[in-house]
């Protein structure tokens, strides 16, 4: 049996080299089906160009797994938008791929966790995501770590001209917090 090293850790700017291996494992994992929203891989300028302007938007946060040095994985924590007070304790899990080659190692776990620490730190109450519902692996993964699926969509994905569902689901991370009574309100009159 081959000893191998695995590692999950933030991404905060992208080297050379760690473009190469993102590129790398986004491509082998969009060829594989489980690419994020690809379905065929994109120029690499375009995955490149996508991955560099990841890391400068303050709102998202992109976490890797490597393996044995080699990132094979990525995800993403998303932060809402600051104009949406309505859905500001909400954070969205996106983008979570792991190339072919990589699997097996329990990497999509650990990034899985790695994003729902950082949401729970931020402060965030509830973390969201959406997928295909082929992605069974997935869903395998994200029912075993508490996400509670919560809705359907028939037509999520348009791929090779068929419809594929989609499923959204969400998992509270803590407690909603307590509010304080007003000491001036006043009572009911009887």
């Amino acid at each position: 049996m081959v000893d191998v090293k695995t590692a999950i850790e933030p991404l905060l700017e992208v080297s050379d080299e760690d473009l190469e291996d993102l590129c790398d494992a986004a491509e082998s994992a969009i060829v594989d089906g489980g690419g994020f929203g690809w379905l065929r891989s994109p120029p690499r300028a375009v995955l490149g160009r996508y991955f560099r302007g990841v890391v400068l938007v303050p709102e998202r946060h992109l976490f890797v797994g490597r393996l044995d040095g080699r990132i094979a994985a990525a995800v993403q924590l998303q932060e809402p938008p600051r104009n949406n007070e309505a859905q500001s304790h909400a954070a969205l899990l996106t983008t979570l791929f792991v190339a072919p080659w990589a699997r097996g190692h329990g990497i999509s776990l650990r990034l899985v966790q790695a994003v729902e620490q950082l949401a729970a730190e931020l402060g965030y109450l509830m973390l969201n995501l959406d997928l295909r519902a082929t992605q069974t692996a997935a869903i395998q993964i994200y029912e075993a770590q508490g996400f509670e699926r919560w809705g359907t969509n028939p037509a999520y994905a348009l791929v090779e001209g068929k419809f594929i569902e989609g499923h959204y689901y969400s998992k509270q991370l803590r407690e909603l917090p307590k509010t304080k009574k007003s000491k001036n309100r006043k009572k009911p009159a009887k």
